[in-house]
Formats: structure tokens, sequence, C-alpha cells
């Protein structure tokens, strides 16, 4: 009795540990379900570590070749963003917020089991921009515009554009042969070029330019989705 307890057991693990996996097909199809991350800071943002929600942000579609997976990926967020900018006392920006990316790279599987560790990097362009208002909140600097004839609102846009470097790691489970649900966090190496163009509500119109280098990291700690493998060997 022990013994058929005992190859059995042996039968159900080498079933799980030898089971056909993403590497048994051509490419998959993946879609990024729920997003938690960090996104670049804007202007002078006070709490620019603030982490985001976005679900079904994201699409990607991968080459496979048995363990290792070269990935093509994008992502796209578009929502309304208030922020202090400088402090709570200084001004207050509300707007709407476009964000998105552009990355190719690849990923490599640590084992061929139903239940997949890996890691990968991406590299791409991205994109962000800011469209909306900022408005003084600061009583002295009021009195002063207000002395001064000069507008306390401003039309601002702010944008920053360049080059993203994400080392991931993610886990993988293949409830079924075609189909698997994935987990993965990433570290952003964002280097761009921002631009701000601020114009105040008054009788001149008066505009303010602005334009730097930057380069931040940004982290997001997790992202999950679906995927479906297609095309089998």
């Amino acid at each position: 009795m022990k013994k058929t307890l005992l190859v059995l057991l042996i039968s159900a693990v080498s079933c799980a540990g030898f089971a056909q996996t993403t590497g048994n097909y051509n490419y998959s199809l993946a879609a990024r379900a729920f997003t938690l991350m960090q996104m670049p800071k804007v202007l002078n943002e006070s709490n620019a570590y603030t982490l985001v929600s976005a679900p079904i942000n994201g699409f990607m579609f991968k080459f496979n070749d048995n363990q290792i997976s070269y990935r093509i990926n994008g992502s796209y967020y578009n929502k309304s963003k208030n922020f202090y900018n400088n402090c709570e006392n200084c001004e207050a920006a509300n707007g709407k917020l476009v964000d998105y990316a552009f990355k190719i790279g690849f990923e490599k599987n640590l084992s061929y089991s139903r239940i997949q560790p890996y890691f990968g990097i991406d590299l791409g362009y991205r994109s962000n921009h800011f469209r909306g208002t900022l408005d003084n909140r600061n009583t002295l600097k009021a009195m002063a515009l207000s002395a001064s004839s000069t507008s306390q609102m401003q039309n601002v846009e702010a944008s920053k554009t360049g080059l993203v470097l994400s080392p991931l790691v993610g886990l993988k489970i293949n409830i079924i042969d075609q189909v698997s649900f994935f987990a993965e966090a990433n570290l952003d190496y964002f280097y761009s070029y921002e631009r701000q163009d601020m114009i105040s509500q008054d009788v001149n119109n008066t505009r303010t330019l602005n334009k730097y280098y930057k380069s931040e990291f940004l982290f997001n700690p997790v992202s999950v989705g679906i995927q479906i493998h297609l095309g089998g060997n």
C-alpha cells in the first residue's frame, strides 16, 4: 500500500513538473487587467510618490522560444489629475494626464513547470502629458498679484518624452495549456526631455516657458493579467 502511494505521488509530481508550458507555443497574446504604478512627476508636484491604479491599461505580444520570450508591449493611461504644486499652501493644479509607452524586450522563465517565475528587461519610449490650470493658494502672493492686476490663475501644459528602461520580475501560472495568469513588478528608469508652458489669465497673457532634461526612477509594484498561447509547435 505504501509503495503504491509513493508511486502515485512521484507520478503526480512528475506530471506537474513536466507539464506542457508556454514554450510549446509559438507566440502569446496578453492583456494587463490591473496595474498599480508610479507616474512621472508633473511640474514640482509635492507628493509625486503616490501610486495610481489603472484597469485594463496595456497589451503585449510575445514570441516564445523555449524558456525565452521576446516581448512587444504598450500601455495607455488617461485620467484627471489634481495635485499641489511645490506645497499645499502654494498652488493647486487641476487637469488631465495622458501617459503612454511602447517597449520591446525579453523575459526568461526559470522553470518548465506550471508555476513559472521569470525575469527580464524592456526598453522603449514613454510620453507623459498634463494639461490643465494652476491656481494660487498663497494669500500673501494673492494680495501682491491683486495689487499688480495680475491673474492668480494660469493655464499650464507640461510634458515629458524620452527613453525608459525597465528591469522586471514576475510569475506565471499555467491553469491550462493555452491560458495562463501572470503577475509582475518592474522599476522604470525614465530619462526625459521636459517642457513646461504656463500662460497667465491676465490682460497680457504672460507666458513662461521652461525646458529641462531630467531622469527619475518609477516603481510599479504589481501588474496582473492573462495570456493566451497560440501556434502550437
